[in-house]
C-alpha cells in the first residue's frame, strides 16, 4: 500500500510540475497581458493543485494534510478571483486585447474563425458558395 501512495504521489507531483514548467513557458511566449493571465491562471490552479494532492499523498492521514487541502481550497478561490480582477483592471486601464488580424500572416495561413476582407483567392480556397 505504501508503495501505491508514493507511485500516485510521484505522478502527481512531476504531472504538476510539467504543467507549472510549460505554463511558464505559456507566460513567455504568449503576446499580450490576457493570454499571459490565462496561461498563468490555469498553471496557478492546475499545476500548483497537482503538487499539492501529490504533496498529500507523501503526508498520509496528519495533520499536515488538512493544512495542504486548506491551502489548495484557498488557492482554488483566490486564484481565479485575481486573474479577473487584473483583466478586468487592465480593461479599465485601457489594454486592448490581441487579435489575430493584428498579425503579419501570409495569404495562405488559416485560422479558424478568421475572416479576411481582402478577397484573394488563396481566401476564397475551401469557402462554399451561397446558392
Amino acid at each position: 500500500m505504501n508503495l501505491l501512495a508514493d507511485i500516485l504521489s510521484w505522478a502527481f507531483l512531476l504531472s504538476g510540475s510539467f504543467f507549472a514548467i510549460v505554463g511558464g513557458i505559456g507566460v513567455m511566449r504568449f503576446p499580450d497581458l490576457f493570454t499571459r493571465l490565462h496561461a498563468a491562471g490555469v498553471t496557478d490552479t492546475g499545476g500548483a493543485g497537482l503538487i499539492l494532492l501529490g504533496l498529500m499523498f507523501q503526508g498520509g492521514l496528519s495533520l499536515v494534510t488538512v493544512k495542504l487541502l486548506l491551502i489548495l481550497g484557498f488557492l482554488w478561490f483566490s486564484s481565479p478571483v485575481s486573474t479577473y480582477a487584473l483583466a478586468r483592471a487592465a480593461l479599465a486601464g485601457g489594454e486592448e486585447p490581441f487579435w489575430a488580424e493584428d498579425l503579419d500572416l501570409p495569404p495562405s495561413a488559416r485560422i479558424p474563425g478568421m475572416v479576411r476582407n481582402q478577397g484573394s483567392e488563396a481566401d476564397k480556397v475551401g469557402s462554399s458558395e451561397e446558392a
